[in-house]
């Protein structure tokens, strides 16, 4: 397959700089491509490479006005390219249709039209799915739960009872919804569970990644706002409400009964706190560990968390601590050396 630079363009809705005949056969990595390929460039500190890359021509944003190579000029290049593959290279997932035989559906249940079950998918008694839904082999779903319509339940997802998922909502493969709680009160050294009789809610068009683990309330509802994006490895503990279009990254950890507001952003492995709340719109550095609540627009890194300017000259302190030690022993050994002298005299 190929297009024109001005057939593209016109799928991206972008301004060509340069010669619109040339002829694009695939599309890459600004650092992988070939010629008669096409990439893009979106952040700043690729720039550079827009003059060392061998693609025949790229997607960049609009500050940048010229290339030795042809560009299309748009506001987002990022989105743009995703456009583009998907012109060159059609999704060839094949999905399941129709109910497999080997599915287990219990009493009540209501199918939407279109509605695809793989093998060995249990669906258990009173649970609602959605018009063209799709549930892969190996899933589990609850008593009562509910599922929207055009979502995709990869295999070996478990979603139990009384979960209420939206539309348009993706969950990848080994992801658990609806789990207990982590809820015990210890009494003379002994951990008494304590009932955990919430449910979850999930909004429209969120993608939870694969083997992420979200507790159901202990009462109430843990909730996951819509359009938020949930990466790989998350945990996100019972009673916790995430508004909507949150990110939240590989390997975040969320005590229970946090509040995440709209468009909040938690970066890889960063761990928050139970009973806090994060503002609108505010983001929290990789690994960072948050211990009290988060206002509204704000940048925090760093254990414990702190504004990320403090947090990075913290860290530039810590790393001449050695030296600092060297330099206070030998001042110590100078006054030492001064006393006996003070006492000589």
């Amino acid at each position: 397959m190929q297009k024109s630079l001005k057939e593209i363009a016109k799928i991206i809705g972008g301004e060509v700089v340069g010669d619109d005949s040339v002829v694009i056969t695939g599309a890459s990595g600004i650092k992988e491509a070939c010629k008669g390929e096409i990439t893009f460039v979106a952040n700043p500190k690729y720039f550079s490479l827009i003059e060392k890359t061998q693609a025949s021509a790229i997607v960049a944003p609009l500050e940048i006005e010229n290339s030795s190579k042809p560009i299309i000029r748009i506001e987002n290049p990022s989105l743009a390219f995703t456009k583009i593959i998907s012109s060159f290279m059609p999704n060839g997932v094949i999905h399941p249709k129709g109910i497999h035989s080997r599915a287990v559906i219990g009493k009540d249940v209501a199918l939407g039209k279109n509605v695809a079950i793989g093998p060995y998918a249990v669906i258990e008694d009173n649970v609602a799915i959605g018009e063209n839904s799709i549930i892969y082999s190996g899933c589990y779903i609850g008593h009562h739960t509910k599922i929207g319509s055009d979502s995709l339940i990869y295999s070996n997802v478990s979603i139990r009872e009384y979960t209420a998922i939206g539309k348009r909502v993706i969950i990848h493969s080994g992801t658990v919804i609806g789990s207990d709680g982590f809820g015990f009160a210890t009494i003379k050294g002994g951990h008494h569970k304590i009932p955990q009789v919430g449910i979850v809610e999930i909004g429209d068009d969120v993608e939870i990644g694969a083997n992420v683990t979200i507790d159901r309330a202990r009462f109430d509802k843990t909730v996951i706002g819509r359009g938020c994006k949930i990466d790989n490895l998350v945990q996100i503990a019972h009673n916790v409400a995430i508004g909507e279009n949150c990110i939240i990254v590989a390997q975040v950890g969320i005590s229970g009964s946090t509040t995440l507001g709209k468009n909040v952003t938690l970066a890889g492995q960063a761990g928050l706190v139970g009973h806090i709340t994060v503002g609108d719109e505010a983001v929290v550095g990789a690994q960072g560990g948050v211990t009290k609540s988060i206002p509204p627009k704000t940048f925090v890194s760093g254990y414990p968390a702190r504004p990320h300017d403090q947090a990075m000259r913290v860290h530039a302190c810590t790393k001449h601590l050695p030296k600092l030690f060297e330099t206070v022993k030998k001042l110590e050994k100078k006054i030492a050396e001064l006393e006996e002298k003070l006492k000589i005299k």
